[in-house]
């Protein structure tokens, strides 16, 4: 395993070793990058994330192993050679491929002949030294085999059969189609035409008009393109094919096999033409394009995790009262008042819009509820309504300062329809709750968004395309990240948000809060062993991003894991003071001198960690939320003109480019091309997910509802 990892991480050995151990005794990925840094050379969490990989695809491959020679061992088939090969494979294509000539097959048209006794005709053909074959093959007939045609059909399937299992011929496919596979398209134009009639059917047609008749070099095409293009095929819109050289192909087959010109030669050239039809090119072209699709999945996926990272550390607004808008037309605006700690403490409905149009007393009723619950931010959702509701918020004279925020809705329906949210608020309905998501997002993004399944977020393209397993794992490993790099304050913290903790999980998580219950705030960490099922492994890595405030040892509030609290004693009594006195205080932190500290299991990186954290202690690395305002002038999509300059947030990223909100329905896209006016290699080195932009309107296509901007204008 070991050496393996190695050569697809090229990571230290020592590392990977001690990485391995501390996994095999059920250390996380947060804990380990953050606190054991001494073991692992350094490593940080992409780093050990990988590691975990290789070690879960090597022991993948080493289960597929033991049960291939078990089978082999069972059928009594298995030699010394065959088990060595069968060891050395060091991928899963090529152990499939020294496993095909043995595998159980179901009926095939070889297995037919060899039961009606054609594997001698095969293997004489296959000698290619006879000569007037078909008299040879007229002593193979009999009551199944009736003519000597039929008995060189089956001869040929027989020697179809081998000419498939051959993995040298198997790989110069594979080659061929790795590098010169075309991936072709081309309409069904009766699904096209029957679209028509539905408005809906034809509006999904046309997002697929691009690829009605497409053709792209595989191994070049883009991981979205492709997975666009295999959406439509699974809507019946298009038919795919992949394609190569067939007579290259099929020539280079040839090479190998034929040595000689004879009868013999005419009957191989026909089982290689029917191998390569009927066997090779359909199944190796399949695991090309299974192979396409798995790195475009592996490029989608990477994309949501960037994206999904970015939404998760969100700038937070932080502990201040919010009232909260939902925002309708005809349902009304659903509104809330939440507390500093972001407990709901009144809800209304307010009917500013058409058709019932009582802006008026929602403008009453919103001042004297923001008077009343001294209300510092409202928050208003960015779906229906949206611009209308804020452009009323705008026209309110407060008699106090209240910052104005439109905040994204993307995955509140998920959450306000959920067990999560019907267990927080059993008495009210999805609209209140939605209008609480909204504003607890305002206050803590984090917070808020982990209670809500992540792919329904809405943070990249195709998410149900891409192999679920792989992204719910990738996604919750972010949002374990997230999670742990922010620390959670155990007294506030809701059950989602503690089951993400390293270490808790959703049971554990379950305890810490009916603990909360029964016994009140938690006033140290040692205290936290007190939960049921939280043992000592539990605590060793949960401990150090649990936050606890205002507790009686300081180091309680910090990321200083409780397994070091001793040593900072030291330190502290060393320069005689106490840890108190060391916490913020920059001028005292630099007097210590860390190689003093160092022993085997504390080396530099820890110390620096721990001084660090000393100088600001449980910092919240995230920036504090800024207002922003879109053009009031523009509501929707017929009021863009090309060339016009807007402010803007970007709502979402692509490998093709960005999305941004210039707050109408239709978010305009800035292709790749159009972020700079140098060459972007990752979209992601130029913009990151709600950062503010201001984008030039370069094509408005009303019909399509598609907008193209650019933020390269200057």
């Amino acid at each position: 395993m070991l050496q393996f990892i190695k050569s697809q991480t090229h990571l230290p050995e020592k590392g990977i070793q001690n990485t391995i151990e501390l996994l095999n005794e059920d250390c996380t990925i947060p804990f380990i990058s953050r606190y054991r840094k001494e073991k692992t050379g350094n490593l940080d969490e992409v780093q050990i994330g990988d590691i975990v990989k290789f070690k879960e695809i090597y022991q993948t491959l080493e289960k597929r192993k033991i049960a291939i020679l078990k089978i082999l061992e069972e059928q009594h088939i298995l030699t010394e050679e065959l088990k060595l090969k069968v060891q050395k494979a060091s991928n899963i294509i090529t152990l499939e491929d020294i496993y095909l000539p043995y595998k159980k097959k179901r009926k095939t048209k070889a297995e037919t002949a060899r039961n009606n006794g054609l594997e001698p005709l095969a293997k004489i053909i296959m000698s290619q030294n006879a000569n007037d074959i078909e008299s040879i093959a007229y002593k193979y007939t009999n009551n199944k085999v009736t003519t000597t045609e039929k008995a060189l059909e089956g001869a040929r399937h027989i020697i179809a059969e081998w000419i498939n299992e051959r993995t040298d011929i198997r790989n110069n496919i594979r080659h061929q189609l790795e590098c010169y596979a075309t991936i072709n398209t081309k309409v069904i134009k009766a699904k096209i035409d029957a679209s028509t009639t539905l408005s809906t059917s034809f509006e999904k047609a046309q997002k697929f008009a691009a690829y009605f008749d497409w053709s792209e070099s595989l191994n070049r095409i883009p991981s979205h393109r492709l997975l666009a293009i295999l959406r439509a095929e699974k809507e019946g819109f298009i038919r795919v094919k992949i394609e190569i050289d067939n007579q290259k192909a099929i020539s280079k087959i040839k090479d190998k096999i034929i040595r000689s010109h004879n009868d013999c030669t005419e009957q191989i050239e026909l089982a290689i033409q029917d191998t390569y039809k009927r066997l090779l090119f359909p199944a190796l072209s399949n695991e090309a394009l299974s192979i396409a699709k798995e790195k475009a999945d592996d490029a989608a996926i990477t994309v949501f995790a960037k994206n999904l990272k970015q939404l998760l550390l969100g700038s937070p607004l932080g502990e201040k009262r919010i009232l909260a808008i939902d925002p309708g037309f005809r349902s009304g605006c659903k509104l809330v008042c939440l507390n500093k700690q972001g407990d709901l403490i009144h809800n209304e409905t307010i009917y500013p819009h058409a058709p019932q149009n009582k802006s008026i007393e929602a403008i009453k009723k919103i001042n004297s509820l923001s008077d009343a619950h001294k209300i510092e931010a409202i928050a208003i959702g960015n779906g229906t309504a949206s611009r209308e509701t804020e452009y009323l918020i705008r026209k309110i004279h407060f008699k106090n300062s209240i910052e104005i925020f439109v905040v994204s809705e993307a995955g509140a329906s998920i959450y306000s329809a959920s067990k999560i949210a019907r267990d927080e608020f059993p008495n009210y309905d999805v609209t209140v709750r939605g209008a609480v998501s909204i504003g607890r997002r305002l206050a803590n993004p984090l917070a808020e968004l982990v209670k809500i399944d992540a792919k329904s977020i809405g943070v990249g393209q195709y998410q149900h395309d891409v192999d679920q397993t792989k992204l719910k794992n990738s996604l919750d490993t972010v949002v374990e990240s997230c999670v742990n790099t922010i620390g959670v304050n155990i007294n506030t913290a809701s059950e989602s948000l503690l089951s993400y903790v390293s270490g808790i999980g959703s049971k554990i998580a379950k305890n810490i809060i009916n603990y909360r219950n029964e016994y009140g705030a938690f006033s140290s960490r040692t205290e936290i062993k007190k939960v049921p099922r939280l043992g000592g492994k539990a605590f060793e890595q949960a401990a150090g991003f649990l936050r606890i405030k205002n507790a009686k040892n300081p180091l309680d509030d910090s990321a200083v894991h409780p397994e070091s609290y001793k040593l900072v004693t030291k330190m502290a009594k060393d320069i005689q003071k106490k840890v108190s006195d060391l916490i913020g205080n920059k001028e005292l932190l630099q007097k210590i001198k860390l190689e003093k500290y160092c022993i085997d299991s504390v080396g530099l990186p820890t110390l620096k960690d721990i001084v660090n954290e000393l100088e600001k202690p449980g910092l919240d690395p995230r920036s504090t939320a800024k207002v922003f305002t879109f053009n009031q002038n523009v509501k929707t999509i017929t009021d863009l003109r090309e060339g016009q300059l807007l402010p803007g947030i970007i709502n979402n990223i692509t490998n093709f480019g960005c999305f941004v909100d210039i707050g109408i329905k239709e978010s305009g896209l800035v292709h790749i091309s159009n972020l700079s006016n140098t060459f972007v290699k990752d979209v992601n080195e130029i913009v990151n997910l709600h950062q503010q932009v201001i984008v030039k309107v370069l094509q408005v296509d009303v019909a399509r509802k598609r907008v193209q901007l650019s933020m390269n204008y200057k």
